[in-house]
């Protein structure tokens, strides 16, 4: 016996819900929220991946700890200039931007 999914929704329609549709200020609040999020578990992710502890990276890349563990806590906005110096100093990386319009 095969089940209707009738009452399925999809995960864009319940943040449409909650947060408005894309280009509200609301909506893009919580988007860009959540693209710092990503940011940050990437660079947990990656550094986790290298071996390397949030003071060893902090050492290759100038910078403290503490602001390594904010950045991967996402309670820190971060400077595109350290930002850079995580990526290609700290985890021999390099960082390719996209922009995309706002809907």
């Amino acid at each position: 016996m095969k089940k209707s999914n009738k009452n399925i929704t999809s995960f864009a329609y319940h943040l449409d819900k909650q947060y408005g549709k894309r280009g509200t200020e609301i909506r893009e609040e919580y988007e860009q929220g959540f693209e710092a999020f990503k940011l940050g578990v990437m660079i947990q992710e990656l550094r986790k991946k290298e071996g390397l502890t949030q003071v060893e990276l902090a050492q290759r890349c100038r910078t403290t700890p503490k602001y390594i563990s904010r950045i991967e806590n996402n309670v820190n906005d971060i400077r595109l200039s350290t930002l850079f110096r995580i990526f290609t100093q700290g985890l021999g990386r390099t960082i390719k931007l996209s922009v995309e319009q706002v809907y």
